[in-house]
């Protein structure tokens, strides 16, 4: 960690504070004279010495904040090379649903979602995949947050790809989550694995059973449920509501079926910061290597120059006493 100052020179910004130091000591001897003619006593001296601390506190604060310190600091970026995750978004047309025609959809709250647990794993090699009636890599597990957040944004939409059954509205399928078994999602040296799903629930029949044996097999992959849902919701065509579009009221105990029979956990998306937690309890510890180094700064002018305006309030206050 380090301090560099970028302006040095103006911290003689402090130097100012003789100016209103000589028209302050110019009014006490005025005042003295004053005092000394109509024969009233002098007030104490700590009468003076708060004014004189608290200009010459501001004076410093100031001349600090136009010095420009920053603060830098670098440390390492550590990767995980036991574990890795997968967020998977569903993006079947029932993932356009919203309360009203300008709040937001389904699938822009999953993204946010899908956006805040990446943020909180750093050192984990996240990967991202779509999900209609079947599974379709996007990125395979990364340590790199800014790809992760770019394939978020302009691969993930909605019906890509698209479904067999192209006009259903609701045509999730979470059987198709075998897959992530099946073809090789997670590198061989991973031994702890963990998909993260955020979906609406409205999906097809489930084998409940069929997938849990699937992701209960060594290595395991856990499972956490993020459910986007909101019964209020409809799918908008020109602002107005598709009449064939209704949200299933079962979504969520199809998820909470398909957690128990996967030892999963279905969270709803008001639940981020807890479905992170039980992802990263999931994944735990394990053995990390140096990726390389990260840097941090902090300008500390804004927050010298709001501490300055504190003796100046010290003195209104005083002075309205």
């Amino acid at each position: 960690m380090s301090l560099t100052v970028l302006t040095p020179v103006g911290g003689l910004l402090a130097l100012g504070v003789a100016i209103p130091l000589v028209a302050m000591l110019r009014a006490r001897r005025k005042a003295a004279a004053v005092r000394d003619g109509l024969g009233v006593p002098a007030p104490g001296r700590r009468m003076l010495l708060v004014p004189v601390v608290a200009l010459a506190a501001s004076a410093v604060l100031l001349g600090l904040a136009a010095a420009q310190p920053v603060l830098e600091w670098t440390s390492d970026r550590r990767l995980r090379t036991d574990a890795e995750a997968f967020v998977v978004l569903d993006v079947t047309r029932s993932m356009l649903a919203q309360r009203d025609a300008d709040a937001p959809m389904r699938i822009d709250r999953a993204k946010a979602a899908a956006a805040m647990i990446r943020a909180s794993l750093p050192e984990i090699p996240v990967g991202v995949a779509s999900l209609t009636d079947r599974v379709l890599p996007h990125l395979f597990p990364t340590a790199d947050q800014e790809v992760f957040a770019a394939t978020v944004e302009r691969s993930v939409g909605i019906e890509r790809p698209p479904p067999r059954t192209v006009f259903a509205t609701g045509a999730t399928s979470l059987n198709a989550l075998a897959t992530l078994r099946g073809l090789r999602y997670f590198a061989p040296t991973s031994k702890e694995r963990v998909a993260i799903v955020v979906t609406d629930g409205e999906t097809e029949p489930v084998a409940n059973a069929r997938l849990g044996g699937l992701f209960r097999r060594e290595p395991a992959i856990e499972v956490v449920f993020v459910q986007v849902w909101n019964e209020q919701e409809r799918v908008f065509t020109r602002g107005a509501p598709e009449p064939q579009y209704r949200p299933d009221p079962t979504a969520r105990a199809a998820l909470d079926r398909l957690a128990a029979s996967t030892r999963g956990a279905v969270f709803t998306e008001r639940q981020i910061g807890a479905a992170a937690g039980t992802v990263r309890e999931l994944l735990g510890d394990g053995p990390s290597v140096v990726l390389g180094e990260k840097a941090g700064r902090l300008a500390l002018a804004p927050y010298l120059a709001a501490a300055a305006l504190l003796p100046f309030g010290l003195l209104l206050w005083r002075r309205d006493r």
